[in-house]
């Protein structure tokens, strides 16, 4: 059995105004009743001394009835059409009904202290958190940020968005001077020793290509040798230097400390102090990073980086089993449990909205006034006055019926008093 009970459909304009016609009919029936009564009562009062009370009653209904259904239509339009002074009151004073109305609500529902007590009594942080930490929250909130994202993908400008991409580019890769940082960062990398795995790879590299190389090592030498030598000459001496570079390159390898490997170092370290102090250098690495990243360079590398990014981005969040939207999620349960266990963390949140709702209402809350007052100032006076009367008429047709009611029996009341005093 559902414990969910039925909700009532809100009312129309349309049902508004049958209600405010049925409520009319009743008053303006009482006052006629009444006046029908008079009528009988006055005539016979004479036969029937008893009657002057009747009388005395409904007189004082009908008067009653009268005043306040005058009361009542002042309010909407002028009585009658007679445009009696201080009628139609809706009507004419509708701008400043906007004006006071924008006032009040500033005043009594939108200053800073009503709506940060009101905050601090929903505990926001806490109760956000209990909605989050659930799965199909955190799922719902997932789904509508990828598709805001999505949508902002499909809205970029592809061309606004490279430029942006080309100008901070220009501003953070190509404008500043590399050779002083890359220097230091070299010194760094030597001083730690950070280059000694890459020189050990050299290294190792050379001594495999060395000795997978021996024919084509002396054939460079034979090439290189003058005409006149004989060919076994140059075969010697070829065989020769290829056995050098195999104890050379082996004994670089074998032993850290090797005199080429100091001299690696040094010129490596001479480097780093050449790219931070020596205008010749440092002309020459600006003069690289330019040929690397010279404008048609770096358009295209703009190009294919947003490319690359926006179709990732489109990828994962139309796919819910992507793994940015599973972490996105978990990341979101994760947050609705912190916010619902960690009472720094629930305070802090707390503070920021309450803060961030002091200062919208601090900063827009005349604009808010504002934008009530100048909805009422564009409405027209008679459809003003419709509006509201749909809204509050029925109810004010009880001022009508309470009136008749009162007036009655405040007549009938006058009437017995005076008649015992006066006789």
């Amino acid at each position: 059995m559902s414990d969910l009970s039925p909700v009532a459909a809100p009312l129309t304009d349309l049902d508004r105004a049958l209600a405010l016609r049925r409520m009319k009919r009743l008053a303006t029936s009482l006052l006629v009743m009444m006046a029908v009564v008079f009528a009988v009562a006055f005539a016979l009062q004479e036969r029937y001394p008893w009657l002057q009370y009747v009388r005395a009653a409904a007189e004082g209904g009908m008067v009653g009835a009268l005043a306040d259904w005058f009361a009542v239509t002042a309010l909407f339009k002028h009585p009658m059409g007679l445009k009696i002074p201080h009628t139609a009151i809706i009507p004419r004073k509708k701008d400043q009904i906007g004006e006071s109305l924008g006032e009040f609500v500033q005043e009594n529902f939108l200053s800073e202290e009503v709506v940060s007590e009101k905050l601090r009594q929903l505990h926001f942080a806490a109760t956000v958190g209990t909605w989050l930490r659930k799965p199909a929250s955190a799922e719902r909130v997932a789904k509508e940020a990828s598709v805001a994202i999505g949508a902002i993908l499909e809205v970029l400008d592809d061309e606004d968005v490279l430029r942006l991409i080309e100008s901070l580019a220009k501003k953070h890769m190509l404008a500043p001077e590399w050779s002083s940082t890359l220097g230091r960062i070299v010194q760094r990398l030597v001083a730690d020793g950070h280059h000694r795995p890459l020189v050990d790879l050299l290294v190792e590299r050379a001594q495999e290509w060395v000795g997978s190389n021996r024919s084509t090592v002396v054939g460079l030498v034979a090439t290189h040798s003058p005409s006149w030598i004989p060919n076994m000459v140059d075969q010697l001496l070829g065989e020769k230097i290829h056995r050098e570079l195999l104890k050379l390159t082996a004994a670089v390898r074998a032993n850290p400390n090797h005199p080429l490997r100091l001299s690696i170092d040094a010129w490596l370290a001479d480097f780093a102090t050449d790219m931070q102090g020596s205008p010749e250098m440092i002309a020459k690495v600006e003069e690289l990073k330019h040929s690397l990243l010279g404008d048609p360079q770096l358009r295209e590398l703009a190009a294919t980086s947003w490319s690359s990014i926006k179709q990732a981005l489109i990828d994962a969040v139309s796919h819910p089993e992507s793994e940015l939207r599973r972490s996105f999620v978990r990341g979101l349960i994760d947050l609705g449990n912190r916010l619902r266990t960690d009472a720094a963390l629930s305070a802090k949140v707390d503070g920021w909205v309450v803060g961030a709702a002091g200062y919208l209402l601090a900063t827009y809350g005349g604009e808010i006034a504002m934008l009530i007052k100048d909805t009422v100032a564009r409405w027209d006076g008679n459809e003003t006055s419709q509006k509201i009367e749909l809204q509050v008429g029925r109810d004010l047709q009880f001022i009508r019926i309470n009136g008749t009611v009162v007036g009655s029996l405040a007549g009938l009341l006058i009437f017995t008093v005076a008649n015992a005093l006066l006789g």
